[in-house]
This record gives C-alpha cells, sequence and structure tokens, in this order.
C-alpha cells in the first residue's frame, strides 16, 4: 500500500498513513518488558494517607475495598477560596481561576491494571466513575470533566500502582471542543450522529473490529493518528457517558478489557492511555447530537518535526494490518 492522506470525519483533521516508511506490526513491541515495582514504599498501598487523610470514595465498602477515591495531593486544579467564576482580561489575554476538582481512583491490587481486574471489579470502577462525575456534575462552574487513565512511564504515569484520575474544570477542553463541533456539523448537514455513521460503515467492512457484541463496539478507526489506536462505543447513540446503566456499562467495560489484554499481548505490555470524551456537563440539549466513547492510544509513536509544524500526524502503520495483528491474540 502507497501511502494515503485520509480526512476525519469529525475534527476535519488530516492524517497521513504511511506504511512505506517499512514498520511491521511486530516491530511495535517494546524492546525491554516493563518492570514491575515493588508494593514496599508504594505511596497508593494507603490511598487514604496519599490523599491527605481523606476517603472520597470506599467501593465496595471501607473495611473490604476494591477500590479508594481521594483528592490528589498535587491536584492541577483546586476550590480553594472561589465560590463563583468571573474571567479575567490580562493584556489582550482571557483567563479564569485554576477552579476545579481533581481526584484520584486507586485500584487495591499493586500489580492488576485495568485489563487484569476481574469484570466485576472493573465494572466498579466505571461505576466510581459515574457516582464522582455525577457528583462533580452538581458545581455549577464546572464545563467539564474529564476521566482517563495513564498506564506506564510514556504515558505519564509516575507511579506503578494503577490508579487513575477524575478532573473537573471550568472550560471545554480543545480537543473535546473541536469533536463536538464536528458532531453538531455533519449532524446539521445530515441529520444522523457521525460516530453512529462510522460504527455502521466499520461493521460492513469488518477489517478494523476488536471487538463486537449487542451492545457495545471496539475497533481501529480507518483515520487513526497513532499505531494501534482504538475506539470503544456504545452501539446505540449515547450522548452522555453518566446516564449509562449497569447492563449497557457491563458490555462497555468488557470491549475496554478485551481491547486492551489484546494490545498488550500483541505489544508486550506497551505504554498507553485511555481517556473518555463526552458531553459536557452544561446545555445537554444542545449536545444531545454527541456519542460518547472511549479512546486507547499506545505510546508508540514520537510526533517530530512535521507533525508539530503541521499538526499532521504521521501514522507509519495500516490500521486494517495492526487490526490483524491484534486479533491474533
Amino acid at each position: 500500500m502507497s501511502s494515503e492522506l485520509r480526512q476525519d470525519l469529525v475534527s476535519g483533521d488530516w492524517v497521513l498513513i504511511a506504511p512505506g516508511r517499512g514498520k511491521r506490526p511486530d516491530q511495535f513491541k517494546e524492546k525491554a518488558k516493563r518492570e514491575k515495582q515493588p508494593k514496599t514504599g508504594c505511596i497508593f498501598e494507603n490511598p487514604k494517607q496519599a490523599g491527605g487523610g481523606l476517603v472520597i470514595l470506599s467501593s465496595p465498602n471501607t473495611k473490604a475495598w476494591k477500590l479508594q477515591v481521594v483528592p490528589n495531593k498535587y491536584p492541577a486544579v483546586t476550590q480553594s477560596g472561589i465560590w463563583e467564576l468571573h474571567p479575567n482580561k490580562t493584556g489582550p489575554f482571557s483567563t479564569l481561576p485554576g477552579f476545579g476538582y481533581h481526584e484520584l481512583l486507586i485500584t487495591r491490587d499493586h500489580h492488576k491494571n485495568f485489563a487484569a481486574l476481574s469484570p466485576r471489579d472493573a465494572l466498579l470502577v466505571f461505576q466510581a466513575f459515574r457516582e464522582r462525575y455525577m457528583e462533580m456534575a452538581k458545581d455549577k462552574n464546572l464545563a467539564y470533566i474529564s476521566i482517563f487513565h495513564n498506564w506506564g512511564n510514556k504515558a505519564g504515569a509516575s507511579v506503578y500502582h494503577p490508579h487513575y484520575q477524575i478532573l473537573g474544570i471550568p472550560v471545554v477542553p480543545p480537543d473535546v471542543g473541536h469533536s463536538l463541533e464536528g458532531s453538531r456539523r455533519y449532524r446539521q448537514k445530515h441529520r444522523k450522529c457521525v460516530h453512529c455513521i462510522q460504527i455502521e460503515w466499520e461493521k460492513k467492512q469488518k477489517s478494523r473490529i476488536i471487538f463486537e457484541d449487542k451492545y457495545a463496539i471496539a475497533f481501529m478507526p480507518y483515520v487513526s493518528k497513532e499505531p494501534f489506536e482504538m475506539r470503544v462505543f456504545p452501539k446505540c447513540h449515547r450522548p452522555y457517558f453518566e446516564e449509562m446503566k449497569d447492563g449497557e456499562l457491563t458490555h462497555i467495560v468488557k470491549a475496554l478489557q478485551t481491547s486492551l489484554n489484546k494490545l498488550e499481548k500483541a505489544l508486550s505490555r506497551p505504554d498507553y492511555n485511555f481517556f473518555l470524551h463526552t458531553s459536557p456537563v452544561r446545555n445537554k440539549k444542545s449536545d444531545s447530537h454527541y456519542h460518547w466513547h472511549i479512546e486507547i492510544v499506545p505510546r508508540t509513536n514520537i510526533s517530530a518535526g512535521f507533525e508539530l509544524g503541521t499538526d499532521i500526524e504521521i501514522n507509519p502503520l495500516d490500521p486494517d494490518k495492526a487490526a490483524s495483528f491484534l486479533n491474533r491474540y
């Protein structure tokens, strides 16, 4: 296959698929397997202590906890002394106080990341995400709540012990804003959900699907910015993560775990991030066109001068070949 520029249906961004750069799927395996770090001295073995003495949520209970949610000891944003937000001007620039919520969800087992959790414990993680999301959303100063997981040093995880982050901020992040605007434009023009259209097309193509059942689907997007990038969607149109019921959420969790397990087996446990994209917490009716989902981004590629200077990512691996390779596992 020769190089091909592909345009993302939602954002309008261009991606350069360049298999001619000579990389095979197995060349993305980690050269050195990640070393397991001992429990001794791990700050997350005692979440309460790591959270400065406060446990926000303990599930299923405090004594036999499987996960705990605590404040981030080094938060990116805080609520200190702020009751109501007011935008300010500094010269030509707009500013806001660094207001928000920054929490950590810590699972109990020191060595079990999300892929290794039991299905029940993995569901508990998403139930806790949902509970904390709904509680944060009560604060009228918040515009968006970001939920994400960094696994491995290359993905930004400074602590080995598996943990997840929930971060509420007073603005809609640019990447989410672009996705929302692209979804809105497509709905206005075609009267259909752009993500539902992609799901139906992937089902017909069949070559990039990693997981599918009655309620959830995971696939490598036709316009993949990164090698082995994956998306997990509810198959029915669902704008809001926080409104997901346990029945459907169970299938989303299964799709995510299946995708991550295949990734870990195929690439010898690479570093990766996964994060949720969902409609903002305010003006819900205006964003009902959106389709919430999870994005998985393995950290196997490095953006260089062309990517940084043009905002066009070069993906050296055709997503069809990446999916075929992953589905052997």
